[in-house]
């Protein structure tokens, strides 16, 4: 998945389209992540020892990577993701993603 936690991330489809926000959490098998204030749900609590008072509460669901895309914030897109191989100095490679739009590398 090209996509990881901490990415900053535009949402291109669905109620949330337009909305950029980072991803909290990643779950790789099932290819969804749960992006910060996307997709948010009010989920009902039944009484229990540790919320003796049960209610309502929001909580963020996951969505389809699909859905998103890495958002540049130097540029101000969304842009595909690619990989790149450098080579340091002393000859070592190192894979690293880079902006499809811009060929910067994702910090």
């Amino acid at each position: 998945m090209k996509i990881k936690k901490g990415d900053k991330v535009q949402v291109i489809t669905g109620a949330y389209k337009g909305t950029v926000a980072e991803v909290t959490k990643v779950f790789p098998k099932e290819n969804k992540v749960i992006v910060e204030g996307v997709n948010v749900v009010k989920k009902h609590l039944k009484p229990s020892q540790a919320n003796p008072d049960g209610g309502i509460i929001e909580k963020e669901m996951p969505i389809h990577v699909s859905n998103v895309m890495a958002y540049d914030s130097k540029a101000k897109k969304a842009s595909r993701v690619g990989f790149e191989i450098k080579e340091d100095k002393k000859g070592n490679q190192t894979k690293v993603r880079v902006y499809k739009k811009t060929g910067a590398e994702i910090k």
